[in-house]
């Protein structure tokens, strides 16, 4: 993340009043760091949170969530902890607008107050939100761009599994789009645009085109789930309009793997 911003850079302001929404954010980051070094652990808002702080103002919070931790509570006291919480016990008021499956890593956005919180929900309902993720998925993609239009639903025998399911299940579209090809073994990594936001959308829309992702143990067979430590899936591109300002703000986060 490089230097640690100040107060005012870290909230886009000169000064940061201690009575501000922003400061209230910032100085709680700031307990947090302290607490940190105090165990004897560097001086890092996101030492053991699981997320990077990427934009931070009196308004929202945009982070970078990684891999392997809930964005929402689960089921059981076993399942409590995730990025909602921990964002909003380091950021005062922080609630979650949109989530991301547990092992997908990458941008997400958190409204500061519920005036904020409301907007960008707004937003990702009119799906006038623009995503990008990145994912690395098992062989050679025939074509060099698609559109997968198939509907998903809950697969209540197999949880948390999702299925096909043209019956019931609700639209999903996905816009595929391949960035390079690997080979020893044949891999190819791929830009994925979703149009709409279900769960395990991407990670089943390219099993269905025959092409699973790496790192998957949901959905990919063993010869593709040890060939990554991790599900290769990253949200890459995040742009919304800031409810405050009017302006288009676009954030990106270079895939990991």
């Amino acid at each position: 993340m490089g230097a640690l911003a100040t107060g005012g850079e870290i909230c886009g302001v000169a000064q940061a009043g201690r009575n501000s929404a922003c400061a209230a954010a910032m100085y709680g980051m700031m307990e947090r760091m302290e607490e940190t070094a105090n165990e004897g652990g560097p001086r890092s808002p996101i030492v053991g949170r699981g997320y990077a702080a990427v934009h931070v103002d009196a308004h929202l919070i945009v982070i970078d969530k990684q891999h392997g931790i809930l964005s929402v509570p689960g089921i059981g006291e076993e399942k409590a902890d995730c990025i909602a919480r921990r964002v909003a016990e380091d950021f005062t008021g922080a609630r979650i607008v949109h989530r991301l499956d547990r092992d997908t890593s990458g941008l997400m956005v958190l409204g500061l107050d519920p005036s904020t919180h409301r907007a960008l929900s707004m937003q990702f309902e009119a799906r006038s939100v623009r995503k990008e993720y990145e994912a690395l998925v098992g062989g050679h993609c025939a074509e060099e761009r698609g559109t997968i239009d198939l509907p998903l639903a809950k697969d209540v025998a197999n949880p948390p599994r999702q299925r096909i399911d043209h019956e019931q299940g609700r639209p999903s579209i996905t816009d595929w789009q391949v960035l390079e090809r690997l080979s020893h073994p044949a891999r190819t990594r791929v830009r994925l645009s979703p149009r709409t936001g279900r769960s395990h959308q991407l990670r089943l829309h390219m099993l269905t085109i025959g092409h699973p992702m790496l790192g998957d143990d949901l959905y990919a067979p063993s010869e593709l789930l040890r060939l990554a430590p991790r599900l290769c899936l990253h949200a890459t591109l995040l742009e919304f309009t800031h409810p405050m300002t009017g302006q288009r703000q676009v954030f990106q986060s270079p895939a990991p793997f």
